[in-house]
């Protein structure tokens, strides 16, 4: 006989197994640290970024919300490997790489030094790096993730500027990768080793070197013969920064331009202090990514013109 008087006793809910996504996917990253090293290549960083789109899918309780992720993020990371592979191709043209020209407008700029000899001899200390080389560590490394990570944040809340910014960026690094074929041009570090400058130091190796953080290299590059050192002219260090701005500005508050107008001209400082880039390399990559960013601009305002005739 069953006592109504006593009340029913209740069940805990058994945790969903989807509460484990993001501490999965965090254990696979430590590990991968742990093993492996920073990852600080496009392909390595697209992957890592992949797997946290579909970590946050299956914690938000979608079940078709990781497929999502796969059709609209593979056919990106596709894109992204072809650049990896293609551009190994830059180094092997007929074509004898490029450095008089670079160093003679960086030359002139500088009042007879470039500014690269010049920033390493007033700052640089071998062996013992100060706080603004580890800054410089930092702005060069956002080069392999912010774009992505920006790229995730408007896929999760604004879906047509996802595919506006990663438009922008697709064009930007095709124009690059094409310049590299057309016209291979030696970075600083690369042209003082081969006798032309002083000696310099590849600053961003050096820290790393000596503060002994490990890095887990490329899945393409890496020892292989994809990997290209003339590929500097333009500069897509310094390209992408600007591409943020110039896409960004309309739309941003002040607080988001100081720091939108900051990152262009702090990551072009690491790089000519670095021994990256050529002056004239960085003011290439701002040229591409302003132009294509207006051209773009343009086209989608010619269809958005067009599709409205056709609706009236």
């Amino acid at each position: 006989m069953i006592d109504l008087t006593r009340p029913a006793r209740r069940t805990r809910p058994r945790p969903s197994p989807r509460l484990l996504a993001w501490p999965l996917f965090a254990l696979a990253l430590l590990w991968y640290l742990n093993t492996y090293g920073l990852p600080y290549q496009n392909d390595v960083v697209f992957c890592w970024l992949i797997a946290a789109l579909v970590a946050g899918s299956v914690h938000s309780g979608g079940r078709t919300g990781w497929l999502s992720v796969l059709r609209d993020w593979i056919p990106v990371m596709a894109a992204v490997w072809t650049y990896s592979l293609l551009r190994g191709y830059g180094a092997h043209t007929p074509w004898a790489p490029h450095w008089a020209p670079q160093l003679a407008f960086d030359t002139f700029i500088g009042g007879g030094e470039t500014w690269t000899v010049r920033l390493q001899h007033w700052l640089w200390t071998p062996g013992s790096p100060h706080w603004y080389d580890y800054a410089a560590v930092a702005v060069y490394m956002s080069h392999f993730f912010a774009v992505f990570v920006l790229l995730a944040v408007l896929w999760r809340r604004r879906r047509e500027r996802f595919k506006g910014l990663l438009a922008l960026y697709l064009a930007v690094t095709f124009a690059g990768f094409a310049t590299y074929v057309l016209y291979p041009a030696d970075p600083p570090w690369l042209t003082s080793a081969e006798g032309h400058l002083p000696e310099l130091t590849r600053i961003v190796s050096a820290v790393l070197d000596v503060s002994g953080l490990p890095r887990a290299g490329s899945v393409f590059e890496n020892g292989s013969r994809f990997a290209n050192d003339v590929a500097a002219m333009p500069s897509l260090h310094s390209a992408y920064p600007m591409m943020l701005a110039v896409f960004f500005w309309p739309t941003a508050g002040r607080p988001v331009r100081v720091l939108l107008a900051a990152y262009p001209l702090a990551m072009a400082f690491t790089l000519v202090y670095g021994a990256e880039h050529f002056v004239i390399d960085i003011l290439a990559g701002w040229l591409y990514a302003v132009v294509l960013c207006w051209a773009l601009r343009r086209w989608q305002a010619r269809r958005a013109r067009a599709r409205r005739a056709g609706v009236a």
